[in-house]
């Protein structure tokens, strides 16, 4: 009864190319294993997808928004040369109005998988953009500073003058509901605040049709569950719902389960989480009371234009660690929860910049970060498992570019350090 009233939701607008629609299966297959390993499934009914869906990969961005002249300018002012995996599998189906389940590591392209057929959607809905009470895209994501960065990327991209806001805890509240009053399309938010402001009576998601969940299983790990369920229930459940993860665990398994109607699901990479192919890995036996030594013996070693991000288990040796580098006369800066907004969005300012060139950093930092130009990748600590260890790694070796990373092992890590063996 709640959504009776709504107006239907447009979802289709995917026209496919003659070339795309000629493949041979053969052809499609050679593509997928090229390009990363994509793996397609459908989990609906059967396994089997109904004989309309197109599910061929483009090769070419033209091949995917022919009919969005617009969009391709701004694909082009940004200079990008190729689709990349996700992107290529992902476009024609999400552009047909399905659900899709990605699951790819940070740095493959996969904000922007999601973000195009995000904006052609909003255009496309029956009732005007002016009429809609509130936003038509929601994004959920478990971290401000990822929230921040989809805010970044979508602002890239000046498509039928879409306005997007990001709301995160923290952040000024006052600021973010001036922003929201005024009018967006796009809501771009992290669990708690989104809750506080729906709560409120300040967001309406009454008019949502595009739903995001960003590194679901991040916000799963991170005692999000109940936030998201709330959220899930106050938008119409005929929606277009995305969901993107860089593991396959059960709880991401169930949630997509509940609610999401016969997804389709797009591996990129294989899921035994084969750390990034372009990063060379080196691993060095130490004590514990070495550890100092071994980051000041590589900090000697690094070239002008060389990025490092440290990484450090608990936050007080992280800022033991960067007080005693910068009395030292060592330029670093560093990130973590307990810092300040306002001191966090400065140091990686200056990071992505150049002005700092070590960043000391706990794991708040390791995922959504996206800075391209991080040469190594230090991990002081040991990660807490196998998957942090490659969200972690994943920081270098973006787009493309080579990288280093170098880990130290201590005794206690020898249980943990098993299981890297897998993916070295």
């Amino acid at each position: 009864k709640r959504w009776a009233s709504l107006a239907p939701i447009v979802k289709n607008f995917y026209s496919e190319d003659h070339y795309v629609a000629s493949m041979s299966r053969e052809e499609v297959e050679d593509f997928r294993i090229e390009n990363n390993n994509i793996v397609v499934k459908y989990l609906g009914p059967d396994g089997k997808p109904p004989p309309d869906i197109a599910t061929n990969p483009v090769r070419t961005f033209e091949q995917a928004f022919s009919n969005y002249p617009e969009i391709l300018d701004e694909i082009y002012k940004n200079k990008f040369v190729k689709p990349s995996p996700i992107q290529s599998q992902a476009w024609p189906i999400l552009l047909q109005g399905r659900d899709l389940i990605g699951i790819a590591q940070t740095g493959t392209g996969k904000t922007l998988a999601f973000l195009l057929p995000a904006m052609i959607h909003i255009d496309s809905q029956p009732v005007p953009r002016e009429e809609r009470t509130g936003p038509s895209c929601l994004v959920l994501a478990p971290t401000r500073e990822l929230a921040q960065q989809i805010e970044r990327e979508a602002k890239k991209y000046h498509y039928r003058g879409i306005k997007c806001v990001c709301i995160y805890g923290g952040g000024s509240r006052r600021e973010q509901i001036q922003t929201v009053n005024l009018g967006v399309e796009i809501v771009i938010a992290t669990p708690g605040r989104l809750n506080d402001l729906v709560m409120n009576s300040i967001i309406d998601l009454n008019y949502v049709t595009f739903l995001v969940l960003d590194e679901a299983d991040r916000m799963l790990d991170m005692g999000f569950e109940p936030q998201i369920k709330k959220v899930l229930l106050d938008i119409r459940p005929d929606r277009q719902t995305v969901m993107t993860s860089a593991t396959w665990p059960e709880g991401v398994r169930r949630l997509a389960q509940q609610y999401m109607t016969d997804p389709f699901q797009v591996f990129i990479g294989s899921l035994d989480l084969a750390a990034v192919h372009t990063v060379t890995q080196t691993i060095i036996m130490c004590d514990e009371t070495e550890k100092r030594e071994q980051l000041k013996a590589f900090l000697d070693t690094m070239q002008p234009d060389d990025k490092v991000i440290v990484f450090l288990d608990r936050k007080a040796m992280v800022d033991h660690l960067s007080s005693d580098f910068v009395l030292e006369g060592i330029n670093c800066d560093s990130i973590h929860g307990g810092r300040e907004q306002c001191d966090r969005e400065q140091a990686l300012e200056d990071f992505r910049d150049g002005r700092v060139r070590i960043l000391i950093a706990t794991d708040v930092a390791a995922r959504g970060l996206d800075i391209k130009d991080v040469t190594h990748i230090f991990n002081y600590d040991f990660p807490r498992n196998v998957e942090e260890y490659v969200h972690r790694v994943g920081r270098t070796g973006r787009a493309g570019r080579r990288g280093e990373s170098i880990t130290l092992v201590t005794r206690d890590n020898w249980r943990q350090a098993r299981e890297l063996i897998n993916i070295l």
